[in-house]
């Protein structure tokens, strides 16, 4: 639960100060056959670039793929696997053997993972009144599929019944899947709706919501876009990062402006990054004869959709799962996306954000690069195996 105020230092807790990494060296333009769709004429902020990058109506990666997230034919039947090595090597098997780039926890833990999700509601909900869920990002369904199974299996029947499910789904595709997901019980249809929309948008939550409720967001923290600060050395103030097409209109760029937007410098702020501390006369040389660029990531999106969900339902009980570390990522900057795409069961990472080239048939390429960013305040319930597919990732 949030409290009334969503002040700086009550977001700490989800920002914590981190040490910035400098980079000795700043991003040159890349040649991106097709991230050119995502950035018209004027410069736009490196967070709406990575958002149409994976929600772009027509190029996105979300909304061109309806297998953008993984569904397992069957459970995973764990105890038939001999400890930690069996499961990694099913997993293994189970990612070579799918076009899908990743699974979620929920999906790889089905139906377990949403069944402790659902005890822990009912376990702490005001059940006098009629039961609120809106999950956010649901994927394929599982999770809402899940949770509504074990509500109708154990909850008294009154709960049931005047049980309201809403997935706030931003992906057409996606949003088709969960309705035939959880149409798979046909009571459960009565019970559960899509409303396909940008949940970070306030106008589409309408009037504010006067009566508790619950919202699940698992793996969407990891998910959103985030913004990218620069600094040309150890003392030189921040500066926001913006994309823009080069002349050439087939190569993309980084044009660098003083701090100005509010979400940017909200961020700054609850992240201790920009210290009014008077700098030393030593340090100022020292910076000026070796220069260190400072590259640095910053959760916006994340922040903007806890500013609305606080605004929209202030009575609401917030269950969020994600991931807390992203491994051997090679783009700059702390905090860093990580830009993959997947090929013949395996994946393969790009050096730089720009790089998001979207599948086009016509041009025979195979695979999506898709943006994952390492989001410190949230736990990972998969462990990674170090060889092969990446399963404690997700896409941003």
């Amino acid at each position: 639960m949030f409290s009334r105020s969503l002040l700086s230092r009550n977001l700490n807790f989800l920002f914590h100060r981190r040490r910035v990494i400098a980079y000795e060296s700043t991003t040159p333009p890349f040649q991106a056959l097709y991230s050119t769709y995502f950035v018209d004429d004027k410069p736009i902020l490196v967070r709406d670039f990575i958002h149409s990058a994976l929600y772009h109506p027509k190029h996105g990666y979300f909304s061109q793929r309806s297998k953008s997230v993984g569904v397992l034919e069957k459970s995973i039947k764990f105890n038939q696997l001999e400890g930690r090595k069996a499961y990694m090597n099913h997993l293994d098997k189970v990612y070579k053997q799918s076009d899908t780039s990743w699974f979620t926890p929920v999906e790889l833990f089905k139906p377990w993972y949403a069944h402790g999700i659902a005890e822990a509601i009912l376990r702490t909900a005001n059940l006098s009144v009629p039961l609120k869920i809106y999950e956010i990002g649901g994927g394929s369904g599982t999770c809402a599929k899940g949770i509504m199974d074990y509500i109708m299996l154990n909850a008294p029947a009154r709960v049931y019944n005047s049980l309201t499910y809403t997935s706030v789904e931003i992906s057409p595709s996606l949003a088709e899947i969960q309705k035939e997901t959880v149409g798979e019980v046909r009571s459960h249809l009565s019970k559960f709706k899509v409303e396909c929309r940008d949940a970070a948008d306030r106008s589409g939550w309408g009037d504010m919501e006067q009566q508790p409720c619950w919202v699940i967001m698992l793996e969407v923290l990891d998910n959103l876009a985030h913004d990218l600060i620069y600094s040309e050395n150890q003392v030189l103030p921040w500066k926001e990062v913006w994309v823009e097409k080069q002349p050439d209109r087939k190569t993309l760029s980084e044009l660098y402006k003083p701090l100005q937007d509010p979400l940017i410098k909200c961020c700054v702020e609850i992240m201790e990054l920009d210290s009014n501390q008077p700098v030393s006369k030593a340090r100022s040389i020292w910076s000026k004869v070796f220069p260190k660029p400072r590259r640095c990531w910053l959760p916006t999106s994340c922040l903007k959709l806890l500013q609305v969900l606080h605004e929209a339902l202030p009575k609401m009980s917030l269950i969020a799962s994600d991931f807390s570390y992203l491994p051997d990522v090679s783009i700059p900057g702390e905090r860093a996306p990580l830009v993959s795409t997947k090929k013949d069961g395996h994946s393969s990472d790009y050096k730089s954000y720009l790089e998001a080239k979207i599948n086009h048939p016509s041009k025979g390429r195979r695979g999506e690069p898709l943006y994952l960013t390492r989001h410190h305040s949230w736990k990972s319930l998969v462990c990674p195996p170090r060889q092969g597919p990446r399963t404690d990732t997700t896409h941003f």
